[in-house]
């Protein structure tokens, strides 16, 4: 009987619920969908999120270490320039001279890798920006507290500060968005999959929509929803294993 007050039974029970009764969505036809639509989704999200941590990450370390200076001011004018330019305006862009640049079609085939370049750097570009901006901003805050001080006077290289104290103390609070942004990514982009035509979790909302299958636009919605409060929680969880100085505990004498 130990197994009836497993959390998970509970939740996986009101999960089925959710989808058929309320919902009136017929669960194996619903997990069926989202087996064809979401590995290619999954994969794409993977890409796009390691790339846009490879290069937003030493973006935003370059740009902290070198406040002000040259890295900082290259640094902060593509900021301005991805977050400037609607989103949509230079998807356009990067699929009109991409296409043409790599001599690919504009119908997606997932077995030729040129095909997956367009999109996955277009999903990429925002996330780049926020890691590289809010690193910078971090970093700046923490190079001005007193245990930078202590450093240098005690004669620590600025460089082994930058690398072991400040990028370290910078990335807590940052790395609570990438659970979010990675969830929110595998999930798929509605606008970029629609636009290269990607049979993933984005085109299917919108397939959905235009059918006006309102059960599977609900169900679609409903996922959304639980991927965005399970990012919230794996992010709390990622800054406890990255900083064990936080307790989400209650402390001792709180009301």
């Amino acid at each position: 009987m130990e197994f009836l007050f497993d959390p998970t039974l509970w939740v996986g029970l009101l999960t089925l619920v959710v989808l058929e009764l309320v919902l009136g969505i017929d669960n194996l036809v619903f997990i069926a969908i989202l087996a064809k639509k979401l590995p290619i989704s999954i994969q794409m999200g993977v890409f796009a999120m390691l790339l846009s941590l490879v290069i937003g990450i030493p973006m935003g370390l370059l740009m902290g270490r070198f406040k002000n200076r040259w890295p900082d001011k290259i640094g902060t004018a593509i900021i301005v320039l991805i977050q400037a330019v609607p989103a949509a305006v230079y998807y356009l862009y990067i699929q009109m001279y991409g296409t043409t640049a790599l001599g690919v079609g504009l119908l997606f085939d997932a077995s030729d890798w040129r095909y997956w370049v367009l999109p996955v750097c277009s999903m990429s570009l925002g996330n780049v920006a926020f890691y590289a901006m809010w690193l910078r901003r971090y970093m700046v805050d923490e190079s001005n507290k007193d245990y930078v001080r202590l450093a240098l006077a005690k004669g620590v290289s600025e460089s082994n500060i930058a690398l072991r104290h400040i990028f370290r103390n910078a990335m807590v609070p940052l790395v609570q968005y990438i659970p979010s942004a990675f969830l929110n990514t595998v999930v798929g982009s509605i606008y970029i999959e629609s636009l290269y035509s990607i049979p993933g979790m984005g085109g299917l909302l919108v397939t959905c929509v235009q059918r006006h299958d309102n059960t599977m636009v609900q169900g679609i919605v409903l996922l959304y929803a639980c991927v965005g409060i399970i990012g919230l929680i794996l992010g709390d969880l990622l800054m406890v294993l990255i900083d064990p100085r936080i307790n989400f505990g209650k402390k001792e004498g709180g009301r």
